[in-house]
């Protein structure tokens, strides 16, 4: 497999190396021996690299994993601190069983074709465990038509919550861009007063925990969706039911 670096990756890389240089130079000093100039010092380095790129890699990994183990520590410090915001907010979809002993939180976007392709994942999670609750959290990041369905949809959540879900389902799963108008003409096919929810839709409710989401997933390193909490584990992408479930199984284990 090839692996590319970016430029902070290889800076830091190299920095890394460069200190380990560092160990020696002064050494060579103290033996008596001519100081090693920044230049002498630069080329040596150099042709340390071009001889042993191994090590760049050997770095990097070692630094990724540093990076993901600090990630990992940081996201169950969020994930305990907001505890509430993300597993009881008033603006939210939730499926299965609401007092189940385990709940995964998904962020979504009504746009985001990997979103529509999951629904499967959660539906299947669901029939296969009665002890599990899927909290769907508002995640439009794919745009302005994408923020306008959310609106709609939590607007739609306390015009009717009874159809809340339903309204979920058939809106994520619709073909094409799901924007204002084709949310508000689902909404009023599925029984809503248009008028109702567009009031509604500028409830300053509604744009704060739009925010609180953002605000969320900004500390847990989520950019992109789907994306998962499942205990105190953050899930990146559609990864498919096995690993969901694992992710699930984990919390009892």
């Amino acid at each position: 497999m090839r692996r590319y670096f970016s430029d902070i990756s290889l800076k830091t890389c190299i920095a890394s190396v460069s200190l380990a240089f560092c160990v020696f130079v002064p050494a060579t000093q103290v033996h008596g021996q001519d100081v090693v100039t920044k230049e002498e010092f630069g080329q040596i380095m150099r042709e340390y690299l071009l001889e042993n790129p191994e090590i760049l890699i050997e770095v990097q990994e070692a630094l990724e994993r540093k990076q993901q183990a600090e990630l990992a520590i940081t996201q169950q410090r969020i994930i305990s601190e907001n505890h509430e915001v993300i597993y009881d907010s008033p603006y939210q979809i939730v499926f299965g069983d609401p007092n189940a002993s385990k709940t995964v939180v998904e962020f979504f976007d009504y746009n985001c074709g990997f979103c529509q392709r999951a629904l499967s994942d959660m539906h299947q999670l669901l029939d296969t465990d009665n002890d599990l609750r899927f909290v769907l959290k508002e995640f439009p990041v794919l745009g302005e038509a994408s923020l306008d369905a959310s609106r709609v949809s939590m607007a739609f959540s306390k015009v009717m919550p009874e159809k809340y879900p339903e309204f979920h389902v058939e809106l994520l799963g619709m073909d094409g861009l799901k924007d204002r108008e084709r949310a508000l003409d689902l909404a009023q096919s599925m029984g809503a007063d248009r008028e109702a929810i567009v009031a509604e839709m500028e409830n300053p409710d509604i744009f704060e925990a739009i925010q609180e989401v953002y605000g969320i997933a900004n500390g847990l390193g989520i950019t992109g969706t789907p994306s998962y909490i499942a205990g105190s584990e953050v899930v990146f992408g559609a990864v498919g039911y096995a690993q969901l479930k694992q992710a699930i199984d984990n919390q009892t284990n």
